[in-house]
């Protein structure tokens, strides 16, 4: 069974969970390959891309997995 693929792309509204509840932000990038965020290094790569969000509260960025981001 094929898992279908969550297509996000630049300027996409998103929302996605945190510990302090839901987070809704926009995405800026989507990642393939590996580079450092906040000291902590993103392990994307082609194959398992990574989805770099900006919290329209906060303004932080980070990357996450395409499956953990929902369109708003």
């Amino acid at each position: 069974m094929s898992k279908k693929k969550n297509i996000l792309k630049h300027g996409d509204l998103v929302a996605w969970n945190s510990s302090q509840g839901t987070v809704d932000g926009v995405v800026v990038k989507t990642l393939t390959a590996k580079m450092q965020i906040k000291g902590h290094t993103v392990a994307a790569s082609p194959e398992h891309p990574e989805i770099l969000v900006e919290s329209e509260k906060t303004g932080a960025r980070a990357a996450h997995e395409p499956d953990a981001l929902r369109k708003r």
